[in-house]
């Protein structure tokens, strides 16, 4: 079974992988206007919402660091194939963007300074897949994408800047044992810290689940590292809803970490230039990897 889905989805991401986008340079864009939503705005399936590069926000709602709240407390919420393209999502909420159904496409999208995390994906099938061209995120305490739905996710042209996880397939959601794979490529990773409260010091740019039948693939990845070890993949042991995800080892392993060290580029200047030694397993913090329900530790195979 888990064969037939990794198939259908390696035909799912030739099918729609377009020319891969250009790789970010580190900058940020100017916003051109601040926009502030009451409630939570929905993007009606099929519809394209253009923000013309301004400042989406609530106004009723303000951070509340890795606090779980849901929807409603998001800038955005899209329905299936709805796509959200050049805003930037501000300071004052708690959810970022949600793509509830799956099979969204968020395009040009810039977070300012992440909450609980940035944009969550849930639902769809096998076959949905869910894509982030261009755009990037800052100051993430700990995820920027999560995944708890089926399906793939694309992710491709993205700037990740002060960050725990750029990427998690959900290590304890209700839905699991659940198969899900990422393509990811031509992103800029920088790992200095600049004011992220990282929750768990287990830093990388994926995180999957191998006993699941989780696949990365990873193209062209630039790292600034920081002075923190990290990882570019990581895997754990992912487990249903209430029991604690078990980190098992970080690097290049097929198939759920699908890469050659030819793929990521150091870029000189950082805090630290290191590399993680591929196979080391550390410690991991307190992490809140469901979305649906109460905080759940992720553990190193090492501390059991």
């Amino acid at each position: 079974m888990l064969q037939a889905l990794s198939s259908i989805a390696a035909l799912v991401v030739v099918a729609t992988m377009v020319s891969g986008r250009a790789m970010p340079d580190g900058s940020w864009p100017t916003s051109k206007g601040t926009v502030k939503f009451d409630e939570v705005y929905t993007i009606k399936s099929g519809e394209v919402y253009d923000g013309k590069m301004k400042t989406y926000e609530r106004s009723n709602i303000t951070c509340k660091g890795q606090e779980e709240s849901g929807t409603f407390t998001a800038v955005f919420t899209l329905e299936a194939n709805a796509t959200l393209k050049n805003a930037i999502i501000g300071v004052n909420q708690m959810e970022g963007v949600h793509c509830d159904d799956n099979d969204c496409t968020i395009q040009n999208v810039w977070w300012d300074d992440v909450c609980e995390d940035a944009l969550s994906i849930k639902g769809g099938d096998a076959s949905s897949v869910s894509r982030v061209l261009g755009g990037g995120a800052r100051y993430a305490d700990d995820k920027i994408v999560q995944h708890n739905g089926l399906g793939t996710v694309i992710i491709d042209g993205f700037f990740a800047q002060d960050f725990g996880k750029l990427y998690r397939s959900c290590g304890s959601c209700s839905n699991n044992p659940a198969q899900r794979f990422l393509n990811i490529r031509n992103v800029y990773a920088d790992l200095e810290v600049i004011k992220a409260q990282r929750v768990d010091p287990n830093v990388s740019i994926v995180m999957m689940n191998e006993n699941f039948g989780d696949e990365a693939t990873l193209h062209n990845i630039r790292v600034k590292p920081g002075a923190e070890n990290y990882t570019e993949c990581s895997y754990s042991r992912g487990v249903q809803k209430g029991d604690k995800p078990l980190i098992l080892g970080n690097g290049p392993k097929k198939p759920v970490c699908k890469y050659s060290m030819d793929e990521i580029h150091l870029v000189e200047g950082g805090a630290k230039q290191q590399q993680q030694t591929v196979g080391t397993v550390r410690p991991a913090a307190d992490v809140k990897d469901d979305k649906d329900g109460k905080d759940d530790k992720e553990v190193s195979q090492q501390n059991k």
